[in-house]
């Protein structure tokens, strides 16, 4: 939903009744990840897409279906890559699209929800899009971390199936994920009949550049380019300048190592948080690695350097007290194998090993491999 808000904001606001599909599941080569939303507004203009270009048709004519009568509806595209073709997902994934009818009176909580997506306070919107009793259809939960003491939104009809989803809806919220979820008619546990989609709008995650040095420009785009919040850190106040780095959303004049314990102390760092150390200089990145490794929860940390570099910093971390465990997650030399030279395609290298670590990835020519292309979310 996130990147239709500002058209469906403004049909909502304006009191008009707007078709939502959003894709909840996701089975196969499906083009387009859980939580892509496509919107048909009231002047019949199409907003968005739930499979890059291959079953819009067929959302579209629901989607009118679905605010004429009220009804939400699941769809499932694609049965299997024999027949993909016939039902319209030529790629042979198979999509489930919940389709419903937003508006002020089935949603009045949607504008809370845009406040918190635009200030980038995490916030969670769970949908019940499966369930025996068709009354269940469309019932929703908005959910904030309990941290923040602010109560549930919304209602599933039942405390015990409302207990239990918000607490998983949570655990979600945590680690930035949106899920299909199943239980039990009733919310139990242990059981099927419902199925509820918890779409999980979390701030981007971080990527900490550390080195203020030409490649970590071009680290920065590209990673401001990927949807993360980039800081550049440097020691040297003459480097780590605004004007160089235009795309990264702070620039940071401070020892790399101090400024990531100070942030992990204020819980700015989570599982979603990569860490690309480019100074290949001892004196800032060993302090920075014995900070960095000894971490509990972080999804990346690379280290630039050649082989003579790469095995010195170890030797050096080893000699610091690091063991094998936390060694483990370095990776150095950083980046993927696609013999880069230059600052733009190394960055391409280090995103390339930063995308494959996070969905589970080998790296390796598509056009030489069989089997799946798109990989689930690989988790932390």
């Amino acid at each position: 939903m996130r990147e239709v808000l500002p058209e469906l904001m403004a049909w909502w606001r304006d009191g008009e009744a707007i078709g939502v599909g959003t894709v909840v599941g996701t089975w196969r080569s499906a083009p387009r990840p859980p939580g892509a939303s496509m919107l048909v507004g009231p002047d019949k203009s199409a907003v968005g897409s739930v499979s890059g270009g291959c079953v819009e048709g067929a959302v579209y004519d629901l989607a009118q279906q679905v605010v004429a009568d009220g009804q939400p509806l699941l769809q499932r595209y694609g049965v299997s890559d024999e027949d993909a073709f016939a039902v319209g997902l030529i790629c042979g994934g198979i999509l489930d699209v919940f389709v419903e009818k937003v508006s002020q009176e089935t949603f009045p909580q949607l504008d809370g929800v845009a406040e918190d997506i635009e200030a980038e306070r995490p916030v969670a919107v769970v949908t019940v899009v499966e369930h025996p009793d068709p009354a269940w259809l469309g019932r929703r939960l908005v959910v904030r971390p309990e941290r923040d003491g602010i109560p549930l939104e919304g209602s599933l009809g039942s405390d015990r199936a409302q207990a239990a989803i918000a607490d998983d809806a949570r655990g979600l919220l945590a680690s930035g994920r949106s899920e299909l979820l199943t239980y039990g008619p009733d919310g139990q546990r242990r059981g099927e009949g419902m199925r509820v989609f918890c779409a999980v709008y979390a701030p981007k995650p971080r990527m900490l550049v550390f080195g203020a040095i030409d490649f970590a420009a071009a680290v920065a785009r590209l990673g401001s380019f990927l949807g993360y919040h980039v800081t550049v850190c440097d020691a040297r106040p003459v480097f780590a300048t605004v004007s160089r780095f235009p795309h990264a959303d702070e620039v940071v004049v401070a020892w790399p190592h101090r400024y990531l314990s100070e942030q992990a102390a204020t819980g700015a760092i989570d599982q979603r948080t990569v860490m690309c150390v480019l100074t290949h200089d001892p004196k800032f990145d060993v302090p920075l690695l014995e900070v960095a490794l000894r971490l509990p929860e972080v999804a990346y940390i690379g280290a630039m350097g050649s082989r003579r570099t790469h095995a010195d910093l170890v030797e050096r971390l080893r000699a610091a007290g690091l063991n094998e465990e936390e060694m483990a997650h370095l990776s150095s030399p950083i980046g993927l194998d696609l013999g880069a030279r230059t600052p733009e395609e190394t960055a391409v290298s280090i995103a390339a090993e930063i995308i494959a670590l996070q969905w589970g990835g080998g790296g390796g020519r598509l056009a030489q491999m069989d089997g799946r292309i798109h990989h689930q979310h690989r988790p932390t």
